[in-house]
């Protein structure tokens, strides 16, 4: 009897990912998989906290997309190594802080060595040619292969038949004739391979869940770094940056304003790490402080807060400010009116 071939497939959670394992599970190929946990991609954990996100589905679709494959899937957490391709990488930044290129090289060669470690044959990615502005494109595909080790024992399913036949083609593991030719941006023909493969729910065809790409969150990560005059972070640093409303009225501190409740909850968690503020008679939202600060900066940010509340209006308004070891003082300050807030302290 033939040997079975064993593959491991990276799982984002996304559809092209899930439809390139059916493929190739399809060719009776073992599949299992691999999710690499860098801190940036939670995008469930976020709709879970925010209550404006009842509606959103909240679930890790990493483990969702393995379930409904009915594979085994592997998630490994690389916080720290990844901390070198977003800081420093070699082929620089796509248009915010994403560094696609060096993350698809560096995950694809961390699958290299899973495999290698544990008996498999070859990799599976959900990649396609002229989907992504800079990591899935014609010229990047072979750089891909190359630097991250795996060489033609990457298999790209879905654009297969505009590549190079790869190790698995060649060797016969995989039918190269029952794989695709997609290519371009347009998601139609994986919609309707999902239809064909009996997939009905999955995510956004178009989404992500890289916080990286998305602009807001970017300006946050460089004001973080730029403010602590070092290019590193931790997770806490890394879950913050993705709530709340960013203020910094001063180079050394900034604020981060609570939105909802959902937001506040998941804030009072860290009020053993950061200076907090709430309004003491008046409803409002939570505030952490983030730098060092003294009287005159506390001062600021109470007015700041106060805004927010619905003490906006009064003269006074007190403000509780507890420290991390949970000491708390009064201060009463002035809200600033509407439009007193300088547009340049939002980050």
């Amino acid at each position: 009897m033939s040997q079975q071939r064993k593959a491991v497939a990276l799982i984002s959670g996304g559809l092209d990912s899930m439809l390139a394992t059916k493929a190739i599970m399809n060719q009776g190929i073992h599949v299992e998989g691999i999710n690499f946990f860098t801190g940036f991609c939670v995008e469930g954990h976020t709709h879970a906290i925010r209550k404006r996100d009842t509606d959103k589905v909240k679930r890790n679709n990493s483990l969702w997309v393995a379930e409904q494959l009915g594979i085994k899937l592997h998630i490994i957490d690389i916080i720290e190594e990844y901390k070198q391709v977003l800081i420093n990488p070699k082929h620089g930044y796509g248009a915010n802080m994403n560094p696609c290129l060096d993350c698809k090289i560096f995950m694809v060669n961390k699958a290299k060595q899973w495999m290698q470690e544990n008996g498999f044959d070859f990799i599976i990615t959900g990649e396609v040619i002229g989907q992504r502005p800079m990591s899935q494109r014609k010229y990047t595909m072979p750089v891909i292969a190359a630097e991250s080790g795996a060489d033609d024992r990457l298999l790209r399913p879905l654009c297969a038949q505009n590549l190079p036949a790869t190790l698995p083609e060649r060797e016969g593991w995989i039918d190269r004739n029952q794989l695709f030719g997609f290519s371009g941006r347009s998601r139609k023909p994986q919609m309707a391979l999902a239809k064909e493969f009996g997939f009905s729910d999955y995510a956004q065809p178009a989404g992500g869940c890289c916080f990286l790409t998305d602009e807001s969150y970017s300006l946050k990560l460089v004001d973080l770094w730029k403010a602590r005059g070092t290019r590193d972070y931790e997770l806490d640093d890394v879950m913050l940056l993705k709530v709340g409303r960013h203020i910094r009225p001063r180079p050394h501190f900034k604020l981060i304003v609570a939105r909802e409740d959902g937001e506040a909850q998941f804030m009072s968690g860290y009020k053993k790490e950061y200076v907090s503020m709430h309004c003491t008679h008046h409803r409002g939202p939570l505030v952490l402080l983030d730098g060092s600060l003294n009287a005159d900066d506390i001062a600021l940010a109470g007015r700041i807060l106060a805004r927010y509340g619905q003490g906006r209006d009064e003269a006074q308004v007190e403000v509780s400010v507890r420290d991390q070891q949970g000491v708390e003082q009064i201060i009463s300050v002035q809200p600033f009116k509407i439009d007193e807030i300088p547009e340049d302290w939002f980050i």
